[in-house]
């Protein structure tokens, strides 16, 4: 008796559920319309970068910059033509209101930066983790220029007392 009870509650539950109609698919997240989440947009490509004083030299690395978790956030691939490759992504935080970005590379070291968008510029600040034990702060601001891209920073050894160049990039689309 307990078989057919249960056989038939289960032959309700799938009748129920073919005939239920079919549940709407989740709406877009509302960072693809929120203008928050696009200021970073002008980075988005495949690019080479320079050293900002000599843009017409060699490329020093390969960086691809495209949106992830449908338009939340950017994913960075930047591979330097030494072998270092750095991996970041970079969102927008509606709640705290600022960015933040998360880089890892492959020889050890991991920098978590956070910071808002002033004057067209993108600057963001925080420590970074070297595979030698020791920590810097660093601040890093991303800035259109022509039509490409200059990331240049500053770190502090000192806890913010002083700071000296880090370095100073112009990133340029990738031809072909």
């Amino acid at each position: 008796m307990f078989r057919g009870f249960l056989a038939s509650v289960l032959l309700g539950a799938l009748n129920h559920a073919v005939a239920a109609p079919a549940v709407a698919p989740p709406a877009p997240p509302g960072c693809a319309n929120a203008p928050e989440y696009h200021q970073l947009d002008f980075w988005i490509g495949d690019w080479d970068t320079f050293e900002s004083d000599a843009p017409n030299g060699p490329s020093i690395a390969r960086a691809r910059v495209e949106p992830i978790a449908q338009g939340c956030a950017l994913h960075e691939l930047y591979e330097q033509t030494d072998g270092l490759i750095g991996d970041s992504i970079l969102s927008y935080d509606p709640v705290r209101k600022h960015w933040q970005q998360t880089w890892v590379t492959n020889r050890g070291s991991i920098m978590v930066l956070v910071g808002n968008f002033k004057d067209g510029a993108l600057v963001l600040e925080g420590e970074a983790h070297m595979q030698n034990g020791t920590t810097v702060l660093q601040r890093i601001t991303w800035k259109a220029q022509d039509k490409g891209v200059r990331e240049y920073a500053v770190m502090s050894k000192d806890g913010g007392k002083t700071w000296t160049p880090a370095f100073d990039v112009l990133f340029v689309k990738r031809k072909g």
